[in-house]
C-alpha cells in the first residue's frame, strides 16, 4: 500500500497534506525483543538515500565527540478507573499534569465527561479519592485528590491504583509488564503521560557500545502531555496552537551540546522530536544551547530552521501528527514522503512500539 499523499510538497503548509495510508497490521502492539533488535531505516538527507539496519547498528554512526541527547522523562500510570461515589457509575480519571502539589490538585480528562460534574466524588482502587472542582474543557476537568500526606505519598497512591497509558491505537489492555514495556532506559524524572518512543528501543549494552565508540550521552527533560498528541484540526498549519509542556535543560546538557556545535567534525543527535522540541526552546542569541526551564508550546513544522540538531533518531509516527510535521521540517517532504512509502512496502512496524528511523 502506497502513503496517499505522493509528495511531502515544500513550503505546501496544509494538515491533509501530511495525511497517509498504512495497513494496521503493521501497527506495533508490542516492543522488539530485545529492544534493540528493531529495524533501523537510515536515511541520508545529503544523498537522499534510504538503508535498512537494525537498531544494535546505531554505534556505527558515531564517531569520538559525537553527542546524542535523550528525553529522561518517566511515564506514570496516569489512567485511573473508579467510580462517582452517589452513584456508584463507572469513570476513568486520565492524569495530565500536577498543577499544585501541596492542594493535591491535578489537571485531568475524565470520560464519560457528560455525567461527571463540578462537586462530584470520585474513589478509585485502595480508597484513592478524588473532588471535581473545576470543568477546564469539554472533557477536561481540575481533580483535588482528598488525601493526607505528602506529595510523594499520593505518587505512590496513584502508582498503586492507576494504569500504564499506553496509546488508545494498540487496541489492546494495557498490562502488568507495560509498566516496564512502556519506559525508556533513560528514564529518571516522573511526568510523563506518554513515552518517548526512540528512547524505548535502548539497552545498557547498545547504550555502552555507543559511549565505547567516544560518543557523549546527555539528556534533557520534555514532559509528555497532549501537546504532542493534540489533533490538528486546521488546514493552515500556521494557526495551529500546542498545548504546554513542561521541558529543562540543564547545565550538563548545554555544555556537551555547545561543546560539539563548536567542532564542525562533530554531531548532535536528538533521540525523538521532544529533545528537538526542548532543545529548540531555549537557544542563545547566538543560536547555540542555553540552560532553560519552563513551559513550551513550540510548534515546529515545516519549513523550520534547525539550530542545534544535526541528526534525529525517530520512529515512525501517526498521520497528520504533529510529530509527524516536525520530521517532515527536519528530512524534507519529499524525502520523508519516500521513507514512508518505502517502510510500508518493507513492512516496518509502526509507532510507539514500532522500528526507527535514523536521519542524518
Amino acid at each position: 500500500m502506497q502513503v496517499a499523499h505522493p509528495s511531502f510538497r515544500q513550503h505546501a503548509l496544509r494538515l491533509s497534506d501530511f495525511d497517509y495510508d498504512y495497513p494496521k497490521g503493521l501497527v506495533a502492539a508490542y516492543p522488539a525483543e530485545p529492544r534493540d533488535g528493531a529495524r533501523l531505516m537510515v536515511v541520508d538527507r545529503a544523498s537522499g538515500t534510504i538503508e535498512h539496519r537494525a537498531v544494535r547498528d546505531l554505534p556505527g554512526y558515531f564517531a569520538e565527540g559525537d553527542v546524542f541527547v535523550a528525553n529522561d522523562t518517566m511515564v506514570f500510570p496516569a489512567r485511573l478507573r473508579g467510580i462517582k461515589e452517589n452513584t456508584g457509575a463507572k469513570v476513568e480519571a486520565f492524569l495530565l499534569r500536577e498543577l499544585n502539589p501541596e492542594h493535591r490538585l491535578w489537571d485531568s480528562i475524565v470520560d464519560p465527561a457528560r455525567k461527571v460534574r463540578v462537586g462530584n466524588k470520585l474513589v478509585f482502587g485502595d480508597g484513592l479519592a478524588a473532588e471535581v472542582i473545576d470543568n477546564t474543557t469539554s472533557r477536561g476537568r481540575t481533580l483535588r485528590f482528598m488525601f493526607d500526606g505528602s506529595p510523594e505519598a499520593l505518587y505512590h497512591a496513584i502508582d498503586a491504583v492507576g494504569e500504564t497509558p499506553i496509546p488508545p491505537y494498540l487496541r489492546r489492555k494495557a498490562e502488568p509488564a507495560d509498566r516496564v514495556r512502556y519506559q525508556s532506559l533513560f528514564a529518571r524524572r516522573r511526568g510523563a503521560v506518554a513515552a518517548p518512543a526512540s528512547g524505548l528501543h535502548f539497552t545498557p549494552g547498545l547504550l555502552q557500545a555507543m559511549t565505547d565508540k567516544g560518543c557523549e550521552v546527555t539528556t534533557v527533560t520534555l514532559h509528555l502531555g497532549l501537546g504532542s498528541f493534540q489533533p490538528v484540526e486546521v488546514e493552515d498549519l500556521s494557526k495551529h496552537r500546542m498545548g504546554s509542556e513542561y521541558f529543562e535543560v540543564g547545565p550538563e546538557a548545554v555544555e556537551a551540546v555547545n561543546r560539539a556545535l563548536a567542532h564542525p567534525d562533530r554531531t548532535v543527535t536528538a533521540c525523538g522530536t521532544t529533545v528537538v522540541r526542548a532543545m529548540e526552546s531555549t537557544l542563545s542569541a547566538a543560536k547555540t544551547l542555553k540552560a532553560g526551564e519552563g513551559w513550551t508550546d513550540r510548534f515546529i513544522y515545516p519549513v523550520h530552521t534547525f539550530h542545534v540538531t544535526d541528526r534525529l533518531l525517530t520512529n515512525f509516527h501517526r498521520p497528520k501528527s504533529t510529530l509527524l510535521m516536525m520530521v517532515a521540517a527536519f528530512a524534507g517532504h519529499d524525502l520523508l514522503t519516500e521513507a514512508y512509502q518505502t517502510a510500508i512496502r518493507e513492512e516496518y512496524r509502526l509507532f510507539s512500539f514500532g522500528d526507527a528511523m535514523l536521519i542524518l
